[in-house]
């Protein structure tokens, strides 16, 4: 009896992501896993995660230094999945306005800006945003927004854990998938392109309902045909 063959993710590793506990959801969502530094290994896996803290500057440096942004832009313009979590959502704009002003990766038309520290009573609030926080549906997308999606099965409200100061305005409203309230923001927290995928939260520290993202991104990924190749049985063993 054959063994059933896991779906491959590559994990993007440039230096600035909270790489192991990603690499653990994906692999408690039985995923197999690779931490690589390797643009041909990116886009030959079945999906990338982009992961990331700190600096969109150093963040893009980086990238360029690896010779990771074409392999990205090329996964991106593929059917298969790009996730982009925190700052690496951030990394998908066009630019982003931290610390002056920066080129992205320019896979969604958008910018990242930083949160106003105005809170709702006027007073100043702690910036970066750091705690747990609820993600409310797009409204304008209605009770199914998230059906097909990595938020598939996650109540609406549900608290997931973040760490940011910058967030992202995409230019295309219709991406926004869900949307947090911090202070004066009410800013976009997770959306979907295409095949890509957003969060500015962190789900591998948010608990069960942040495990169902990386959940439902291995069941979209059994659901794909291309991982069930021949090609993928026609590799070294």
């Amino acid at each position: 009896m054959r063994e059933t063959r896991r779906p491959r993710v590559a994990i993007v590793d440039f230096g600035m992501g909270n790489l192991f506990s990603v690499k653990q959801a994906c692999e408690r969502a039985g995923l197999a896993v690779s931490v690589t530094r390797s643009p041909a290994e990116v886009v030959e896996a079945d999906a990338t995660i982009l992961p990331g803290v700190g600096a969109f500057a150093n963040a893009m440096a980086n990238l360029h230094d690896l010779g990771m942004v074409g392999a990205l832009r090329q996964v991106a313009a593929s059917s298969k999945p790009l996730v982009g979590v925190c700052l690496g959502m951030q990394l998908l704009m066009t630019e982003s306005a931290e610390f002056g002003h920066h080129k992205g990766l320019n896979i969604i038309p958008g910018t990242a800006t930083r949160l106003d520290p105005r809170g709702e009573d006027g007073r100043a609030q702690k910036v970066p945003h750091v705690g747990w926080n609820r993600l409310f549906r797009n409204r304008a997308g209605g009770r199914d927004a998230w059906d097909h999606t990595l938020l598939e099965g996650l109540p609406d409200g549900v608290f997931l854990y973040f760490v940011h100061s910058m967030y992202v305005r995409p230019e295309m409203r219709e991406v926004v998938l869900a949307t947090t309230t911090y202070g004066v923001n009410e800013f976009c927290s997770a959306l979907q392109y295409r095949n890509v995928f957003g969060c500015q939260c962190h789900p591998e520290r948010s608990g069960p309902h942040g495990l169902r993202v990386y959940a439902n991104l291995a069941a979209q990924l059994l659901a794909a045909p291309r991982v069930h190749k021949e090609s993928h049985d026609a590799q070294p063993r």
